[in-house]
């Protein structure tokens, strides 16, 4: 049986199609592939996305930025001078994209305006940090991601 160009571009493209549904399937179906989302209570946290707009924009318009940096003892977060660190509340969230086991929590406490996460907490790799705390009853927020 002569096969023509028609046929021939037909099996081709069945080919195709096929060799990529396979491999479709075969990625949704494995236990090995990782499908989180970023995190557990998507739809919880988008609702409340507009507050921490507003806090991220008191952080900027107040000069209530951090720094943070990267020292020998491991990651240095400095607060802004003119806060008062005994009222200061919040929290500080580290994410891992890689690994959300890795992923920890903890919070602020302040006896100057330096706070000092160890090193030995954080492995080599990408962090991104949220700092949300509160002075004098306004809100603030600070995200920005690292390589450490």
């Amino acid at each position: 049986m002569k096969i023509n160009w028609g046929t021939g571009i037909v099996l081709a493209f069945i080919a195709f199609i096929s060799f990529i549904l396979f491999f479709v399937v075969r990625m949704n179906m494995d236990d090995r592939a990782n499908h989180d989302l970023v995190t557990e209570e998507y739809y919880q946290a988008e609702l409340g996305y507009q507050k921490e707009i507003d806090a991220e924009n008191n952080a900027n318009a107040d000069d209530k930025k951090l720094k943070v940096s990267k020292t020998l003892e491991g990651l240095l977060i400095e607060f802004p001078e003119n806060i008062n660190v005994s009222e200061v509340k919040g929290t500080v969230s580290l994410y891992r994209p890689s690994n959300k086991h890795l992923d920890f929590d903890f919070p602020i406490s302040l006896s100057n305006s330096h706070l000092l996460i160890p090193d030995k907490r954080l492995l080599d790799g990408r962090w991104d940090i949220k700092i949300s705390w509160e002075d004098q009853k306004e809100n603030y927020l600070h995200k920005e991601s690292i390589t450490y």
